[in-house]
C-alpha cells in the first residue's frame, strides 16, 4: 500500500479514506455541482484543454493527458477523443468551477470542468487511465478525490498504467512531466527551498513559498526511505545551469500530494 507522507490536515486524509467507501463509480469520484452556470465549447483543444465560444482557454485544473505534437505520447489522442466524447455529451456546454489561482503563466482560465448533470469531467478521465493527477497550490480543492479515480485506473492497469510509468535513476532523457522512483539520500534546507535528494543524480524541491503545503518535520525524516514523486522535470544540464556536484534533474514539488512514501 502505498502512503502519502504529504497531505497536511489529518481531517483531509481522512475525508479521502472515507469518500473511497462512499463512491459511486458509475457516476463520479468528486462531489457533484449542479449550481455551476453551464457556458459553451468551441474546441477541444487536447484532452486537458479546451477552448469556449467567447474566446478563453480553459486549463482543467487536476490532471496532466499525455501531449499532442509531431510524435504523439500514448494516449494523448485517445485523451482528446474522449474529452470530446464527454462534452459532446453534456450538448457542448459545461460548469466551470475556477481555481483559487484563475490564470496559468499562459493566460490560460484554471478551472474545473463539469458535465450538465453536475459530474467532473477531469475525475473521468482519470478514472479511464487517460492522465495523471497533478496537483499545483494553491488550486487543490479536489485532490484527495481525483487522486482517488487516477488510483483506480492504476490498479486495473487502465490506460496510460497499462505500461510502468515510474522512471528509475538512469531512464530520464529529456525534460517534461514524469514519475519518479527512488530512495532519498539526503534532505536538506536553505533559503532556496528545501531539496530532497534522490540516488541517480535527481533533485526533488519545494521552494520556499510552498512549504506550508508539506509536512515538514516528516519530509526532513525521508532518508533511506523510497519515494515516487511527480511532476515537471527540469534538466538544468541543457538549461547550463548545471554547477558542480549539482543533480542533473530537478523536479519542483507544487503540491504536497505530488510526493508519496513508498513501503
Amino acid at each position: 500500500m502505498r502512503h502519502s507522507v504529504i497531505l497536511k490536515k489529518a481531517s483531509l486524509v481522512g475525508a479521502f479514506f472515507v469518500s473511497l467507501l462512499c463512491v459511486d463509480l458509475a457516476q463520479a469520484f468528486c462531489p457533484q455541482r449542479g449550481d455551476l452556470a453551464q457556458v459553451a465549447v468551441r474546441q477541444v483543444v487536447d484532452g486537458d484543454t479546451v477552448r469556449l465560444t467567447d474566446g478563453r482557454s480553459i486549463r482543467l485544473i487536476g490532471i496532466n493527458t499525455p501531449e499532442l505534437g509531431r510524435k504523439d505520447e500514448p494516449y494523448a489522442v485517445q485523451a482528446k477523443r474522449r474529452l470530446q466524447a464527454l462534452v459532446d455529451a453534456s450538448d457542448g456546454r459545461v460548469g466551470l468551477l475556477y481555481g483559487a489561482q484563475r490564470k496559468d503563466r499562459y493566460g490560460r482560465t484554471l478551472a474545473h470542468l463539469y458535465d450538465r448533470q453536475g459530474r467532473n469531467l477531469e475525475a473521468q478521465l482519470l478514472g479511464e487511465g487517460l492522465g495523471f493527477m497533478v496537483a499545483v497550490a494553491p488550486n487543490s480543492a479536489l485532490v484527495a478525490c481525483q487522486a482517488q479515480a487516477e488510483r483506480q485506473a492504476r490498479n486495473k492497469r487502465l490506460g496510460v498504467w497499462r505500461d510502468e510509468q515510474v522512471k528509475t535513476a538512469g531512464q530520464l532523457r529529456s525534460g517534461g512531466f514524469a514519475l519518479l522512483g527512488g530512495q532519498v539520500t539526503a534532505v536538506q534546507r536553505n533559503r532556496g527551498g528545501l531539496w530532497i535528494d534522490l540516488d541517480g543524480g535527481r533533485v526533488l524541491r519545494v521552494a520556499p513559498e510552498l512549504l506550508g503545503e508539506f509536512d515538514v518535520r516528516a519530509l526532513q525524516k525521508l532518508k533511506g526511505r523510497r519515494v515516487e514523486a511527480r511532476g515537471w522535470v527540469i534538466d538544468r544540464q541543457s538549461r547550463g545551469g548545471l554547477k558542480s556536484r549539482q543533480a542533473r534533474w530537478m523536479l519542483p514539488l507544487t503540491h504536497s500530494a505530488m510526493l508519496e512514501l513508498l513501503p
